[in-house]
């Protein structure tokens, strides 16, 4: 039986290539009956990336347990962010970056997560550990999660680790690091073929914070003005979201990849919230400055963890 091997729900492009890079370590070490899929469709700047290194998209699967009854789960170990029927399957093996919350198995299991950038980042030691060559290919798909998840090393999340083995990856694969890096991460900014649904939904998370599920979605931009012109209807449809899903709080980050500002919109409870945390107030036009903030697991989910549970 086929062990499916996945990223998070909504998944970005680490979650996606981390699970393609996963499954041929896996490959490699000789357990062949693994698949990397998806719990959702690529956004634009992943189908660059696989497009760029000539890789077939994933398959995406909506539940697991109708088809395997062991997974390996790549950029996430929260239930909440996993596929539905989590509870159904066992989880064999899990490679993360991310903290550990709301998980536990019934089983022992392989378990590695390191604080640095990346998913593909723990991957590339790994891959190193067990004297496994990198193909230009692999080299590809690793860059490519890395470049994402640390804004081509100008995100608070780049750890020397990053530094260190880029340039390395880009040897491999091949390529001019900066470049394709910021190619890839422009094709991820194309908001005017985006649906208001997929800006707020595109790459939102969940969280539990002080009793209340606090959703999280981030877009990437070179220009806030796009954002600000649909502030209306995006808003409008975080509510929708929120009330369909009983969020009690929906927050909306969008990111400007070339000045590194950020800009928060939020729906729901706890907006008093959401300013002590970050030391600001919403303005007139109902919007939450955030200089200097990129990064959702360093810059937002911890000060907002702390506001909620104080």
């Amino acid at each position: 039986m086929t062990t499916l091997i996945f990223g998070h729900q909504n998944p970005d492009t680490d979650a996606i290539t981390s699970a393609m890079t996963f499954a041929e370590y896996q490959r490699q070490l000789g357990n062949t009956d693994v698949e990397a899929v998806a719990l959702g469709e690529p956004n634009d700047e992943t189908k660059f990336a696989l497009n760029y290194f000539k890789h077939a998209l994933p398959r995406v699967i909506t539940s697991a347990a109708n088809e395997t009854d062991t997974v390996m789960l790549v950029d996430h170990n929260e239930a909440q962010q996993s596929v539905a029927d989590i509870k159904d399957v066992t989880v064999t093996a899990v490679v993360d970056h991310h903290r550990i919350a709301n998980f536990e198995t019934a089983a022992p299991l392989f378990y590695r997560a390191e604080p640095i950038g990346s998913t593909n980042s723990v991957l590339y030691k790994m891959y190193q550990e067990a004297g496994i060559a990198i193909t230009p290919q692999i080299a590809g798909l690793m860059i490519s999660g890395i470049v994402s998840d640390t804004l081509l090393l100008k995100s608070p999340t780049t750890t020397a680790t990053e530094r260190d083995i880029l340039p390395k990856l880009a040897k491999i694969a091949g390529i001019d690091l900066q470049e394709f890096g910021l190619a890839m991460l422009k094709a991820g900014t194309n908001l005017a073929a985006k649906s208001d649904l997929d800006i707020v939904e595109g790459d939102a998370k969940s969280f539990n914070m002080g009793g209340l599920t606090v959703r999280i979605g981030q877009v990437n931009t070179v220009d806030l003005n796009e954002i600000y012109a649909r502030q209306t209807e995006l808003t409008a449809t975080m509510q929708q979201e929120a009330t369909k899903h009983q969020y009690d709080l929906f927050l909306l980050i969008a990111t400007n990849i070339l000045d590194s500002d950020s800009t928060g919109f939020a729906v729901g409870t706890g907006l008093d919230k959401l300013e002590a945390a970050f030391g600001t107030k919403f303005d007139a036009d109902h919007r939450l400055a955030l200089p200097g903030v990129v990064s959702r697991k360093k810059q937002v989910v911890p000060p907002l963890q702390k506001a909620f549970e104080a």
